[in-house]
């Protein structure tokens, strides 16, 4: 039963990520002939301005989005797991912004985030004066503010949470009632059941999807900086590695050391998921995950 996956897993990821590692020592155009140039694209990568630029944006990105989309998920599904009027509406409405294709959500954000006339400044003005925002500040310049520009990426990527959602919700629905009749019992506090009872349940869960989500990041803030920011403000205030990738592979044809970008995405991914790993199994092995209602 396994065969199909297995042979697929092997044909469709393995076979091309080998190809894509040894392409990576070559200077390859996909034209002449390749030629083999061992270490160079990487040394050239600790030169290459754009690569150092992307590494830093990169890892930024994975700082904020990957937590904020998983605490927002979790704070959502707990909010909307109960039966209530109007609640299948509002777990429709977190699944839509999943729902659309990336370049059309690309484009819709390009028009909210417009500094002048986008509904998300003009938001942001309601009760300011002087041309200020509720908070006293001047308005966000989305396109043009590099830190703006940054922020405006990461505040993209909070409403494409349908998928973590809908699995948080599943394993909420799931959790047995048992543990918060005795919660209930013992008089436990919604806080203190929150922490005691549902996180800890919810921790392989919660685990996963971290992992999952620091693997998909790097890939999912392509679109979102292509359409809207171009990589820019200059010279390189929203240009992470698969902007860089997909630039150096099918603008400049440089296939070669586009691999050797793919192989530094990699490298950078396994150890986030590492640093990961060992957090969570700490965490795991200091008893919270164990603790229950009593423990309080």
């Amino acid at each position: 039963m396994l065969l199909p996956y297995l042979v697929g897993l092997v044909v469709l990821v393995l076979l091309p990520a080998a190809a894509t590692m040894a392409m990576a020592f070559t200077e390859n155009d996909l034209i002449a002939t390749s030629r083999f140039i061992g270490l160079d694209n990487f040394a050239e990568l600790t030169r290459d301005p754009a690569v150092r630029a992307a590494v830093g944006n990169s890892l930024s990105y994975l700082a904020w989005s990957v937590p904020l989309r998983l605490v927002l998920a979790v704070g959502l599904a707990l909010l909307l797991h109960r039966r209530a009027r109007a609640a299948g509406t509002a777990r429709v409405a977190v699944l839509l912004p999943g729902a659309v294709p990336e370049l059309a959500y690309g484009l819709m954000w390009l028009w909210l985030l417009n500094p002048v006339q986008g509904p998300v400044n003009q938001l942001l003005l309601l009760g300011g004066e002087g041309g200020r925002t509720m908070f006293g500040t001047l308005p966000p310049q989305w396109l043009t503010d590099p830190e703006d520009a940054r922020a405006g990426i990461v505040l993209m990527s909070l409403f494409t949470i349908g998928e973590t959602f809908v699995i948080v919700l599943t394993a909420r629905l799931a959790l047995p009632p048992e543990a918060y009749e005795l919660a209930e019992l013992e008089g436990a506090r919604p806080g203190q059941v929150l922490r005691r009872v549902t996180l800890p349940l919810l921790a392989p869960v919660l685990a996963v999807l971290v992992l999952r989500d620091t693997l998909m990041s790097l890939q999912a803030s392509f679109v979102p900086t292509l359409v809207v920011t171009g990589g820019g403000p200059p010279p390189y205030a929203t240009t992470y590695l698969s902007l860089v990738l997909y630039q150096d592979a099918f603008e400049y044809l440089r296939y070669g050391y586009a691999a050797a970008v793919a192989a530094l995405m990699l490298g950078l991914t396994a150890v986030a998921v590492l640093i990961q790993w060992r957090l969570l199994r700490r965490w795991a092995s200091s008893g919270l995950a164990g603790a229950g209602p009593a423990a309080e």
